[in-house]
């Protein structure tokens, strides 16, 4: 059941932001076709198929939904370790990406570091199980050790970028990514995502916390 913010009841969290969703990701999407017509050519020469990555993550209110990506791992990858799940949930000191991953391509490194990987996310903002600003969305696995703290950040979509990517990304611990996103839930705007959009061309330039 969805819980209801003082956000989700103004005209932005109603109607608005869906609105700029569609708009913004119908926008970059166009913008960004001979980009991606470019990439796939290269995955194809360089790593073959498949192009895409897909995978089960947890949107709003736990629900589950295939998130789409460039692929950017060798096909052999296999899933890195969880952390042990205690009681109280995830520990916050938990860091869920490592800057040394061989599993990543060299091709995969470069798109990651530029975030061109999750273009095809757009296509998720669309359907309607993303926004463009947001949580990031996470893997079933980790939602469901999540403690009634933690479980706060489902309460709106997941986006492409949020308040934890353009305050460090992967380089923040959990703890820390928690702390961000919660205060989103709280404080999302019209203005407050245009601001995050904005420090996200920032972020993605200079490559900050990508790996």
């Amino acid at each position: 059941m969805h819980v209801q913010t003082a956000q989700n009841l103004t005209f932005y969290g109603q109607y608005g932001k869906r609105i700029f969703d569609i708009i913004g990701a119908l926008f970059l999407l166009f913008i960004t076709i001979p980009l991606m017509l470019a990439i796939f050519l290269i995955l194809l020469i360089t790593t073959g198929r498949p192009i895409f990555f897909k995978q089960i993550r947890t949107g709003l209110d736990h629900h589950r939904f295939v998130i789409w990506k460039l692929r950017t791992m060798c096909i052999q990858a296999v899933p890195v370790n969880m952390p042990t799940i205690c009681a109280d949930g995830i520990p916050d000191d938990y860091y869920f990406k490592t800057e040394q991953d061989t599993r990543i391509t060299k091709v995969g490194a470069i798109l990651r570091k530029l975030s061109i990987d999750e273009i095809p996310q757009l296509l998720n903002v669309l359907k309607g199980d993303m926004s463009i600003v947001g949580p990031r969305p996470e893997v079933p696995t980790i939602t469901n050790a999540y403690n009634s703290l933690q479980a706060r950040r489902l309460e709106v979509k997941p986006g492409l970028t949020g308040l934890a990517q353009i305050n460090g990304r992967s380089n923040i611990s959990h703890g820390q990514k928690i702390s961000y996103d919660i205060e989103y839930v709280d404080h999302y705007s019209f203005w407050l995502d245009v601001q995050i959009l904005l420090k996200t061309i920032y972020v993605v330039v200079a490559r900050t916390g990508a790996y």
